[in-house]
């Protein structure tokens, strides 16, 4: 057994100590490990941040945040533990002499008479940032290369949004940028483990939905299989934070991301290492684990945090009662979209293997990919409703409720085709509204369900019908959702996150902020799908007129499993 080495701590550490009491010895040994392991402004700051957040100083609570200490936080902590009894202490002046706040970016005027087109491409440089360097109390984590963020209050990279939004870049033919983005997630899962959730600090403890080999799949589709295994290193390396403690798992039990039921099949859930309150959402997420005091707070604000990591913040999809958020309970569900995308994984890093001339380690992905799809097949399809759901822990079984994840096993290619059909016709009944698909069929005020329609969820369902030669069900879903962005653009001059699916030309609502301008997976999703229902040969720059029978690249399905 080895000794560990113990440090003698600073003298000015020593120093406060006698001053102000043991307590801020441990936080300041925590700014000090800050240099080696980026350290979350609420660690950084205690009671501070705590006091800020709790005071509502900003309208959003990811304000402060992303503010930038402009001193040692150990001794801004020390002055506002002297200073916040005074009869004349101000908190808000105290914060704007000891923080640079972030500053919002001038509003972007569009030229006028812009396309539809015109304006997504006069956006991407709007949206692309630098910051291969960070102060050193930043909460922003720097990257080697330019990335493209998705606009408004997002001023960092999203994972699971830089997909769709590199799905518009490649249809820009800005494959540079791509493979900058791609270079910047590979270092990302080189320094930490796995592509946190945003390049913060606070956003470390989760990953997001895992599309980095999409992303490599996407490169190679421009730079051949050079990409494949340029990048395989690092699509291991994120398969294995995904699946870390499997070895150990005993039956019926779970571990961080991995599950394994009791008859030994292994499946994925979303996952956050932390129980406290997102430093984003702070006062947002206490004031949720306070209105259910039957429940553990760190229980709580671990199933908030999974739900983030999930990108589906937040949804009835996750909670026991659809209409109180504090019931969620993220953890104790298997996603059918989070292990279809798992299932392409493991298909993607079979094929980069194979490659690389490893045919024996493309067997082993390809056989996990196969196991992992009858998984799949067994648990994630709901048989009594005829559509794919997530599998409850707690109870057991499938669960009842229609979403638009039940579409990624189509997305994926891992759906069988009478399934297949099953789900087209559920998707025509259920989701199909007048402006795309909706998110749920439940309307509860939370931004991820009805009448919510988002970008990635129209593409991943158009894809995933005309994967299946749904060819009709695809269009009606793309047409209906480019006319939505369409007419909104029309009327404001501006894509947003989200859309309202009931009408056609009205911007989503509901969450925890306002609907947000921007907007990279909006512009990339619609860049792509005015793409495929316009012909190569004449290419359209603004929804047509009229709707086309047919996407412009839809062929004869190959036969699916089953």
């Amino acid at each position: 057994m080895t000794t560990p080495v113990l440090r003698r701590p600073h003298p000015l550490f020593l120093a406060l100590q006698l001053a102000l009491g043991g307590a801020i010895l441990t936080l300041g040994l925590s700014a000090a490990r800050a240099e080696d392991t980026p350290q979350s402004p609420d660690v950084l700051l205690g009671p501070l941040f705590n006091d800020v957040q709790s005071a509502k100083l900003f309208p959003d609570q990811k304000t402060f945040a992303d503010a930038v200490p402009n001193s040692d936080p150990l001794m801004i902590l020390a002055d506002y533990r002297m200073q916040r009894n005074q009869r004349s202490f101000d908190l808000r002046h105290f914060v704007d002499v000891n923080f640079t706040l972030p500053k919002e970016n001038e509003k972007y005027v569009p030229p006028a008479d812009q396309s539809l087109r015109e304006h997504i491409d006069g956006l991407w440089p709007v949206l692309t940032r630098t910051t291969d360097k960070a102060d050193k109390w930043d909460s922003l984590l720097p990257l080697p290369k330019p990335y493209v963020v998705p606009g408004g209050r997002f001023r960092e990279v999203y994972y699971w949004d830089s997909y769709f939004t590199m799905l518009g870049l490649a249809e820009s033919g800005h494959w540079d940028k791509i493979e900058d983005m791609v270079d910047n997630f590979a270092y990302e899962i080189d320094t930490w483990g796995h592509i946190p959730n945003g390049n913060r600090s606070y956003y470390l403890s989760r990953s997001q939905p895992p599309f980095f080999s999409l992303m490599v799949e996407l490169l190679a589709t421009h730079d051949g299989d050079a990409a494949l295994k340029k990048y395989l290193p690092q699509m291991e390396k994120e398969h294995a934070y995904w699946m870390d403690g499997q070895d150990s798992l005993q039956a019926g039990d779970a571990n961080k991301r991995v599950v394994k039921l009791k008859d030994g099949t292994l499946l994925n859930r979303y996952w956050d290492d932390k129980d406290t309150p997102r430093p984003e959402s702070w006062l947002d997420d206490v004031n949720t684990a306070k209105s259910n005091p039957n429940r553990p707070a760190t229980e709580i604000y671990r199933d908030l945090r999974s739900a983030a990591a999930s990108g589906w913040d937040f949804s009835s999809r996750w909670m026991d009662d659809p209409q109180k958020l504090s019931t969620i309970r993220t953890t104790s569900i298997v996603p059918v979209d989070l292990n279809s995308l798992m299932y392409k994984m493991e298909k993607i890093i079979a094929r980069a293997s194979k490659a690389a001339g490893d045919d024996g380690k493309a067997s082993s992905y390809d056989a996990m990919a196969t196991t992992r799809q009858k998984a799949i097949e067994h648990y994630l399809w709901n048989d009594k409703e005829g559509w794919y759901a997530d599998y409850d822990l707690k109870s057991h079984k499938v669960r009842n409720q229609l979403t638009a994840a039940a579409l990624f096993p189509l997305y994926v290619n891992a759906a069988s085709n009478d399934r297949a059909a099953k789900m087209a016709a559920a998707t025509e009944s259920k989701l199909l509204k007048p402006g795309g698909i909706t998110t749920t069929t439940v309307n509860t005020g939370q931004q991820w369900d009805a009448p919510n329609g988002w970008a990635p969820l129209q593409w991943v369902a158009a894809e995933g019908l005309q994967n299946y030669g749904k060819d009709n069900v695809a269009m009606e879903v793309s047409w209906r959702f480019l006319t939505n962005v369409q007419h909104t653009y029309d009327r404001e001059k501006k894509l947003v996150e989200k859309y309202d699916i009931t009408s056609t030309g009205t911007g989503g609502g509901g969450g925890e902020y306002p609907l947000q301008d921007g907007f990279g997976w909006s512009n990339g999703v619609t860049l792509k799908m005015l793409d495929i229902i316009c012909p190569k040969e004449k290419p359209c720059d603004n929804v047509p007129a009229t709707r086309p029978a047919k996407p412009a690249s839809a062929s004869t399905p190959a036969t699916k499993n089953g």
